[in-house]
């Protein structure tokens, strides 16, 4: 079970500062709904096309729970060492879980047992290697092709990801492999390259890749784009999914 939250005594201090969090995390996602909200009415998009994912990294299992509480039902880590014991923690809980950070082939085994979609993929090796590892574990892994915008051809982007024009062979590889479904795309507005600080134009281009994609592979019509600061340009290019963190739990502590 994940922390309740409350002192070590159990006193009603530990419950006070609980439901305090709790009135703060509900009043972050009230806010967080209506940018949502007014980005799709400003582009014309039902309300339904775009889901919220809570990036939870750094925050304990305890706030999960209480998002939980307040109806979120995707959640995202980008580090397993943290994201394996909070799932677990946790895994009475009505939650997809998505692994949005760059991942290493030895850490694949353990993603593989909660996780629910992989959003970074983006080279065969790690196909094969979850592949191997949702056979393993008897499950299918839901997995998104990680886009680097900042990438030359051949090359990998420096926060991770494929270069656009390795999209639909990486795609083909995931569709193919046992185990794995091919849902979409994924990127993050790159800090380098021509799309530099042009976030809205970064996102239509996924959005043109995706199209591209879904010639071939029709289901595959997730689109994760757009964070805190840029969700409403993600929106309005169309994306289906925005990993939200700060906006909801707030700035982040420092990690040690």
């Amino acid at each position: 079970m994940c922390g309740s939250g409350r002192s070590p005594a159990g006193g009603r201090g530990g419950r006070a500062v609980t439901d305090d969090r709790k009135t703060q995390l509900a009043d972050n996602l009230a806010r967080v709904e209506n940018r949502i909200s007014a980005a799709c009415a400003k582009a014309g998009r039902p309300r339904d096309e775009v889901t919220l994912i809570v990036v939870t990294k750094t925050y304990p299992a305890s706030d999960v729970r209480l998002l939980a509480e307040l109806g979120v039902r995707q959640v995202a880590e980008n580090r397993d060492q943290e994201a394996a014991g909070k799932a677990a923690e946790c895994s009475d809980l009505p939650l997809t879980w998505h692994f949005v950070g760059q991942l290493q082939t030895n850490k694949v085994r353990s993603v593989a047992g909660y996780a629910g979609i992989v959003q970074s993929v983006d080279r065969a090796r790690l196909v094969t290697a979850l592949s191997k590892e949702a056979v393993r574990a008897e499950r299918e892994l839901g997995c998104l092709v990680q886009v680097a915008l900042d990438a030359e051809s051949g090359e990998r982007g420096v926060r991770g990801g494929v270069a656009p024009d390795g999209v639909a062979d990486l795609a083909e590889a995931i569709a193919g492999a046992q185990g794995l479904r091919l849902d979409g795309v994924m990127t993050v507005a790159p800090l380098a390259g021509p799309y530099a600080g042009r976030q809205l134009a970064a996102f239509e281009r996924l959005i043109e890749i995706s199209t591209d994609l879904r010639a071939t592979h029709p289901a595959a019509n997730m689109v994760s784009a757009g964070m805190s600061a840029d969700l409403e340009d993600a929106v309005a290019a169309g994306a289906t999914h925005v990993r939200v963190g700060t906006a909801v739990l707030g700035v982040r502590p420092r990690l040690g």
